[in-house]
């Protein structure tokens, strides 16, 4: 430890000092989620009248960006909004890049991108080997890390030591410059009311989950529904294969009903590439052996995926047409989100043996104070199309599951119309009879 804690010094900076290293024109890369480095951030601000032409790049950052306040000097972009990101997106400060989450180490390592000047992460404290841990934000970083010219840690003694064994550290060797914080991470909160409608459908979708399935659920109020249906369940042996770990699954290991014991790849553990969540999933993953953070080309790879039987995918959508196109991404032109992995869920669910992946959604929702259908005639104009329909299967609202997959398109718009709310049936109808894919023999309930 002694050699590793001199180097430590050598190169421990303040923030300010630290970011004196970036230049007019560099590239700059930011760690993720809820390890964005919110003090080098606030320098790296401070800096706006100095430089110029400097990009920023990070995802779904949980804390404001101040950078992207100053446009004058920085642009800030992401590959998936939060409400923070997607708040200044509607201020003209944040820009996007659509991308599959599973593929953003290749298109770091293969240069698909701008070519990054200066890595700036948050990380936990240095251990006894000189390694710094990514947290809970495993995602890209280590590609990040091999392509970057130069590597700026930002040291939080308050982040969890995120336990892998697959990329999810940097060795003081590799960091040109150190600087220190102490904050709590970033939370969300665990107990998200649910309307009825999402109780209804974390009922359906329970009543499809076998023992020995492999679970993928993400975040919002239908996951945690369904976390709390299992978690009080009769079933066995489930497992975790996901991108994100959410204070869903905790109740359900801690009751052992997650055992991952099935599993034909990390057996045993709970597989993820980020973790969002309360502080109790915080303090839960913290060196937590059932718990293995991987890289997101790994945990998204859809061949991966699929190597663990009964794999069971729940993914949110916005909107899906009558062919079974599904928007779960924007509002038209409208960025919400982004695609994230649910591409690659969707598809390695739909090739695992006995998996089932699910597209789940309010039949209705409110624009404007007027209700409006999710089940759609077709796509407006710059709607993101995020699961092609050649991908989708089972569609879930309150009014019932639609299994798309192999259906002519007359089938499916007919499935897709008898789980639309019954208010919009009739026009659905009209809508698909005007498209061609309305035989008399069709029927709605």
């Amino acid at each position: 430890m002694g050699m590793y804690m001199k180097a430590y010094q050598n190169k421990l900076r303040t923030p300010d000092q630290a970011v004196q290293i970036v230049k007019s024109g560099d590239n700059i890369s930011y760690s993720h989620f809820g390890m964005a480095p919110p003090a080098l951030d606030e320098s790296l601000s401070k800096r706006a009248g100095d430089l110029q032409g400097v990009t920023i790049k990070g995802i779904c950052s949980l804390i404001l960006p101040k950078v992207a306040l100053a446009p004058q000097s920085f642009t800030y972009y992401t590959g998936f909004f939060s409400p923070i990101e997607r708040k200044l997106r509607e201020k003209g400060l944040a820009q996007f890049i659509p991308a599959n989450y599973g593929n953003t180490p290749i298109m770091a390592r293969e240069r698909y991108s701008s070519p990054t000047n200066v890595l700036m992460i948050a990380t936990t404290p240095m251990d006894k080997n000189g390694y710094f841990n990514f947290g809970p934000a495993c995602s890209e970083v280590r590609a990040l890390c091999d392509i970057s010219e130069k590597i700026i840690v930002e040291v939080n003694d308050q982040a969890p030591w995120c336990l892998g064994g697959e990329q999810e550290t940097v060795h003081i060797s590799e960091v040109d410059y150190i600087v220190e914080r102490s904050s709590p991470l970033p939370a969300i909160p665990a107990n998200i009311p649910a309307t009825e409608v999402d109780k209804k459908i974390a009922s359906l979708i329970a009543e499809e989950i076998e023992d020995g399935a492999c679970l993928q659920l993400g975040i919002g109020a239908l996951p945690v529904m369904i976390g709390k249906i299992l978690a009080n369940s009769d079933l066995k042996d489930l497992g975790v294969q996901s991108e994100m770990m959410a204070d869903c699954y905790i109740d359900m290991f801690e009751k052992g009903i997650i055992t991952g014991r099935k599993k034909a790849i990390d057996r045993d553990k709970m597989t993820y590439t980020f973790a969002l969540g309360s502080k109790r999933l915080y303090e839960f993953i913290d060196r937590n052996p059932a718990c293995a953070i991987l890289p997101v080309d790994m945990t998204n790879q859809p061949a991966r995926i699929a190597r663990n039987d009964k794999t069971i995918a729940v993914n949110n959508a916005v909107e899906i047409d009558l062919y079974g196109q599904v928007n779960s991404e924007s509002s038209g032109m409208k960025y919400i989100s982004g695609s994230g992995g649910q591409l690659d869920f969707t598809c390695g669910a739909t090739l695992s043996k006995g998996g089932k992946a699910f597209i789940c959604m309010s039949s209705t929702k409110e624009i404007n104070g007027q209700t409006v259908s999710r089940i759609v005639p077709y796509m407006v104009p710059g709607s993101a199309i995020t699961v092609p329909k050649t991908w989708v299967s089972r569609v879930v609202t309150e009014y019932g599951i639609a299994n798309l997959m192999g259906q002519p398109d007359w089938i499916r718009a007919e499935m897709l119309i008898n789980i639309a709310h019954p208010d919009f049936r009739d026009e659905l109808v009209k809508a698909a009879a005007q498209q061609g894919i309305w035989k008399p023999s069709n029927k709605i309930g």
